[in-house]
C-alpha cells in the first residue's frame, strides 16, 4: 500500500464549476488596508486566493469546499455559500 502526498490526492479531485461563484470577498479595501499577510492566500489548500494589485483574485472553481476561508480570515470578510445544487467539488477515491 503505498501513500499519496497531496499533491497525489488533490489530483484526484475533479470540479463541476457553477457561472456564478459561491465565494465572496465582501470589501477589498479590508484585504489591502487591514490584512497586510494576506492569510486567506496561506491557510486555503486549493490556492483559491491570490491577491493580485488593488484587490483579491478568488479562482472559485477550484474550491474543495473545506470552508477554512468562512472560519479563517480574521476579518470575517469572505462569504462562502455552498455551491448550486449539482455543482462543486466531486470526490474521486483511489
Amino acid at each position: 500500500m503505498s501513500t499519496k502526498n497531496i499533491e497525489e490526492k488533490q489530483y484526484l479531485l475533479r470540479f463541476k464549476a457553477d457561472t456564478k461563484s459561491h465565494l465572496t470577498v465582501m470589501d477589498d479595501d479590508i484585504c489591502m488596508t487591514k490584512c497586510p499577510d494576506k492569510i486567506c492566500t496561506i491557510f486555503c489548500p486549493a490556492e483559491v486566493y491570490k491577491w493580485e494589485g488593488l484587490r483579491m483574485q478568488v479562482g472559485y472553481e477550484g474550491c474543495h469546499e473545506c470552508g477554512s476561508c468562512r472560519i479563517g480570515c480574521p476579518y470575517q470578510n469572505i462569504k462562502w455559500e455552498y455551491p448550486k445544487g449539482g455543482h462543486g467539488i466531486v470526490f474521486r477515491l483511489a
